[in-house]
């Protein structure tokens, strides 16, 4: 009781300090959390922010297994089933929210992947969390089962998983302690799952088609000209037709996607208003608006509201009975293979490496991505896959530089010799 009766009293005192009494304060400059949150300023306090109350949900879910990636986290935000734009109507009328308040709870922007990603490592630090539950090969995090679930959902064959899982168990990123995140390790970090996944798919597509423009599309012919001589059979997986069913697919939900952004009305329908004397204006405007929109929808013959679809981890689907889309989930990966004594290996014996400059401080990230230096198939396909996240393209573009470094240790480090004797050279 006695640290709560000083608690009190120097809440109190905080309001007599600016001239308020906890009655005023409360009610016409926010509350005293709302005041005392504006005032912290100090190094090492983390404010809960709408932002890291997602970073907060994110952990909880990770700790939980749940099957629910960030992406998706982020992207139920975007779709309105996840309060978070104007999260304050939900509130019941008792809490009143003036002032300072605003500051906390207005948001004018969506939530960046990048920035919650970070954020979820700065809270579970702050919290001195201990490791999480370990992610093993029958969770849905793992790299394994997110490889296929993204195959599918971008409609690729599923013979692509055993080389998912190949890549996955050779460049080590399928291992439980890879994959654990422990915020009291020394380098405390989580692992990009929905971002690794996409990634090791694409090293697979170079690893098969190897994506310069010019193999994928010789091995599309030789694909075509397969399936018109031998229509019983099962297909051979076409690249030049997968990439034209996509294109349309993507182009028309990017396109949906944009104008949801553009109409998106960032006004609440509960106002914020600084006091109790605004607050009477602030639903007088407010109602003056929604009877405008009443009137002008009686004269204009507006399109009927679509009813909110239930949230779903899925942004496409493919069936095999959908006659006017392809599904490829069934076409053959033979013509792009050739027998070698008992196995199977690629026709395609050559690969590029996304970069091979990283940066020299302890991040080793990469260090540049310009769309201008690759093939437009590989851009086609970065674009893709970054859409469905919702990250950007060279963020994606950097994973898979990562993956490919693990996989290609000799590589990397034979360019790193012939640029250490060139600058001996130089001397």
């Amino acid at each position: 009781m006695p640290n709560l009766f000083i608690f009190q009293e120097e809440e109190l005192g905080l309001a007599k300090s600016y001239g308020w009494e906890r009655e005023t304060a409360s009610v016409c400059s926010g509350s005293l959390d709302g005041v005392e949150y504006s005032l912290r300023n100090r190094k090492g306090v983390v404010k809960m922010t709408m932002p890291r109350t997602l970073a907060f949900c994110s952990l909880s879910l990770l700790w939980r297994r749940e099957t629910i990636t960030l992406s998706d986290l982020l992207r139920f935000v975007e779709e309105d089933h996840i309060p978070y734009i104007n999260a304050f109507q939900h509130f019941p009328e008792e809490m009143k929210l003036y002032g300072r308040d605003k500051g906390i709870f207005a948001i004018e922007s969506w939530p960046d992947y990048e920035d919650i990603y970070k954020k979820m490592i700065e809270v579970a630090t702050f919290l001195d969390l201990p490791r999480f539950p370990d992610i093993t090969e029958d969770c849905y995090l793992h790299p394994d089962i997110l490889c296929m679930k993204y195959l599918m959902e971008v409609n690729l064959p599923d013979e692509m998983h055993s080389f998912t899982c190949q890549v996955i168990k050779m460049a080590g990123i399928g291992e439980v302690d890879f994959l654990t995140f422990d915020p009291v390790a020394k380098m405390a970090k989580t692992v990009k799952y929905d971002v690794q996944a996409v990634a090791v798919i694409v090293v697979v597509l170079k690893l098969l088609f190897l994506l310069d423009d010019n193999l994928e599309w010789s091995l599309s012919t030789i694909a075509e000209k397969h399936n018109e001589e031998n229509k019983e059979d099962k297909p051979w997986f076409d690249f030049r037709k997968w990439y034209q069913v996509m294109k349309k697919s993507f182009d028309e939900k990017k396109q949906k996607w944009e104008e949801a952004r553009a109409k998106f009305v960032w006004k609440s329908e509960k106002p914020l208003y600084h006091s109790s004397i605004d607050r009477s204006v602030a639903y007088k405007r407010r109602e003056m608006v929604v009877n405008l929109q009443k009137q002008f929808s009686t004269l204009v013959d507006s399109t009927p509201t679509v009813e909110k679809k239930n949230p779903s981890s899925f942004q496409f689907n493919w069936t095999e009975e959908d006659t006017d889309r392809t599904c490829f989930h069934g076409h053959s990966l033979q013509g792009i293979l050739t027998k070698k004594g008992q196995s199977l290996t690629t026709k395609n014996s050559l690969y590029w490496l996304s970069t091979q400059k990283f940066c020299k401080s302890y991040c080793k990230h990469v260090t540049t991505y310009e769309e201008s230096n690759f093939s437009l198939s590989y851009q086609f396909i970065l674009n893709l896959f970054s859409f469905l996240l919702r990250i950007k393209t060279s963020f994606l573009h950097e994973e898979v530089s990562l993956i490919e470094k693990r996989l290609f240790k000799t590589k990397y480090s034979k360019t790193k010799k012939k640029s250490s004797r060139s600058r001996k050279v130089r001397k």
